[in-house]
């Protein structure tokens, strides 16, 4: 069974009639790709058992996606229905987040969208926003919807800590005692990696966990979800509990708009518009985009701003999304960064490239069949 979390205030609100007067269901174009974080996970040292818990759990995430987008819901609400770390102790994100070097958990996260969703009043200029040093927010990617839809009480587009929660709370977002991301797995893993003792723990083992550990040891990535709805909007959500024994108060590419996560559209260049009509296609000026989030060393994202440039790689040198991706990819290995990225342009296409040994992702278009994947070599099935 895979892993699932409990819904907030923005279920019901994404029930609300679209304002631009398309009907749910309306014909158009959607995809949702996730991934569950990147890193040196090892296939010879997993078991079928462990392998199947992370599919199923992946599978999950993309089904709660795809129930908004196939009745012709936003992909910001897709996006946020399906990042699979919440409540699930497999992630890096939630419960199960890594701990930082004095045993604690900071979480970040990040919202984006090509164009303001149709649902809301915001304006285009509102774009997106980050937030960081989370401690007691249950779910935070709800948190960063709730903060981005209310541009008043949150004007900013990177808040932290105290503050950010307390804003949200007052929105109705729901506020848990540190406790509750422990893990006894993480924990253990923490304690190892400084060289400390494991034991005693600070909390009983919690009933329901498992007694697997999983597949990343030490991991270093996020959950992340892009999503492509029938009015062509893109949106890119981002979560994590960072890097394992990260210095108290870092804060890495998650919540950094532009490095770890970016959404964009733009029309097409009047020079592309010229050249079509010299090779005889008549066609006007078309409206792109591109959504992107990514996982692993969150240092080296922020150092390349590898979300964005993947953007202004396809928007500026006309490049495909996978060409661009793959590109940015190349370029983290080459700083000796491991991680990846998912990606999705306004025609649908879909772009997972990593390179490290895996990657938990999934895509799920409209026929519904979720199709999932963890390591390098697997095919999506």
């Amino acid at each position: 069974m895979g892993c699932s979390e409990s819904g907030t205030t923005f279920e019901k609100e994404r029930l609300l009639p679209p304002v631009d007067g398309r009907g749910q269901g309306a014909p158009g174009k959607y995809v949702l790709v996730i991934h569950g974080g990147a890193g040196t996970m090892s296939k010879e040292s997993s078991t079928p058992e462990q392998r199947a818990k992370y599919k199923a759990a992946l599978g999950d995430a993309l089904r709660a996606g795809y129930a908004v987008l196939k009745d012709g819901g936003e992909a910001m609400d897709a996006v946020v229905a399906a990042p699979h770390g919440t409540d699930c102790p497999l992630f890096n994100s939630g419960k199960g987040a890594v701990f930082n070097v004095e045993g604690k958990n900071e979480l970040e996260t990040s919202l984006m969208l090509s164009k303001p969703p149709s649902t809301h009043n915001v304006t285009p200029t509102r774009r997106g926003i980050g937030l960081t040093l989370l401690t007691h927010t249950r779910n935070p990617s709800h948190l960063a919807r709730a903060l981005y839809l209310h541009p008043s009480l949150a004007p900013h587009t990177f808040l932290s800590g105290s503050n950010a929660e307390h804003l949200g709370q007052s929105l109705g977002e729901e506020m848990v005692d540190p406790e509750y991301f422990w893990t006894e797995h993480r924990w253990r893993e923490h304690r190892k990696g400084l060289g400390l003792p494991e034991e005693p723990l600070p909390y009983p083992p919690k009933k329901g966990e498992g007694s697997e550990a999983p597949l990343d040891q030490l991991p270093t990535g996020t959950v992340g979800a892009v999503a492509l709805d029938i009015r062509g909007c893109i949106a890119s959500l981002t979560s994590t509990g960072g890097r394992t024994n990260k210095l108290v108060g870092r804060i890495g590419d998650t919540p950094h708009m532009g490095a770890g996560f970016w959404a964009e559209e733009w029309v097409e260049s009047k020079g592309k518009k010229w050249w079509d009509r010299i090779m005889g296609k008549k066609k006007g000026r078309k409206v792109k985009g591109v959504g992107v989030s990514g996982t692993g060393d969150g240092d080296y994202f922020i150092r390349l701003a590898t979300a964005s440039t993947i953007a202004h790689r396809v928007k500026f040198l006309n490049e495909s999304l996978g060409k661009a991706t793959q590109t940015a990819v190349d370029d983290l290995f080459q700083d000796g960064s491991l991680g990846g990225v998912i990606a999705v342009d306004r025609d649908g296409d879909v772009a997972m490239p990593m390179n490290c040994s895996g990657m938990y992702r999934g895509v799920v278009r409209e026929d519904g069949q979720p199709k999932t994947a963890i390591f390098q070599d697997d095919d999506l099935s």
